[in-house]
């Protein structure tokens, strides 16, 4: 069995004294472990580094075994995520979340988000954007996405401002308003009829409204604690916008 395909270095771990087992993401083959042979050498070990961009050609005898992965370098990024810790705290959160997902399950479209993500982290409100969107991808291939796009009470498309903590619908402002306080706020950003930019209390909203989902949907039900580098980047992103409100 061989394939190749383009990937994105998720993480590694020690196989022995000289290889590794690393952890890819592909448009392909989704999330994929293989054994790199000599993988703690000088020359692969900044290849590997979580975030880096490669080619990877996986062998085995059979189809179900670990098998064995040729890297080559193609974009090597890690050095500059590792400049600031939101960066690298962001790889790491988007690392734990497809982690949930199935080995081996193609997931095109999130490989293709983490890909522009990992181009974008060094602007702090690009980089809280695409990961409150790549969080709701998340939701969306586990089977609990959140519809957003018309009011759950009335069907309207605009005026929306809430979110229902119990079916992830949008409500709007009017249907919301006797509600608002067991409703959580729809950030500008994701109305779809604004296409507003994403500012620090907008992040700070989104932030809460796909933590709230991912307990309820994902962490809970698996018994296992958010990652701690989610809030880690959280709190990096929101102090990098608005240091004082970050303090507060």
């Amino acid at each position: 069995m061989q394939w190749s395909d383009a990937a994105i270095i998720l993480g590694v771990k020690r196989l022995g004294e000289t290889s590794v087992i690393a952890e890819v993401m592909t448009p392909g083959h989704g999330r994929h472990l293989g054994i790199v042979r000599s993988g703690r050498s000088r020359q692969m070990q900044p290849v590997l580094q979580p975030g880096n961009g490669v080619e990877v050609t996986w062998r085995a005898r059979l189809d179900e075994h670990l098998g064995e992965f040729r890297i080559e370098p193609v974009r090597m990024r890690a050095a500059a995520l590792m400049e600031a810790a939101g960066p690298i705290h962001a790889v790491q959160a988007m690392a734990a979340l497809l982690r949930l997902l199935p080995e081996r399950d193609p997931h095109p479209a999130l490989y293709r988000s983490l890909d522009v993500i990992l181009d974008h982290l060094d602007v702090p409100a690009d980089a809280g954007e695409l990961y409150i969107r790549f969080e709701l991808a998340v939701l969306a291939e586990l089977g609990c996405g959140l519809d957003l796009g018309a009011c759950a009470a009335t069907g309207a498309r605009s005026g929306l401002a809430y979110v229902s903590p119990k079916s992830g619908r949008a409500v709007s402002e009017g249907a919301g308003a006797p509600y608002a306080d067991r409703l959580l706020p729809l950030p500008p950003f994701l109305r779809e009829e604004e296409r507003r930019a994403a500012d620090a209390q907008g992040l700070s909203d989104a932030f809460r409204l796909t933590a709230f989902f991912l307990a309820r949907h994902v962490f809970e039900p698996r018994g296992i604690a958010p990652p701690l580098a989610r809030e880690s980047f959280v709190q990096a992103t929101l102090k990098a916008l608005d240091p004082q409100r970050a303090k507060g």
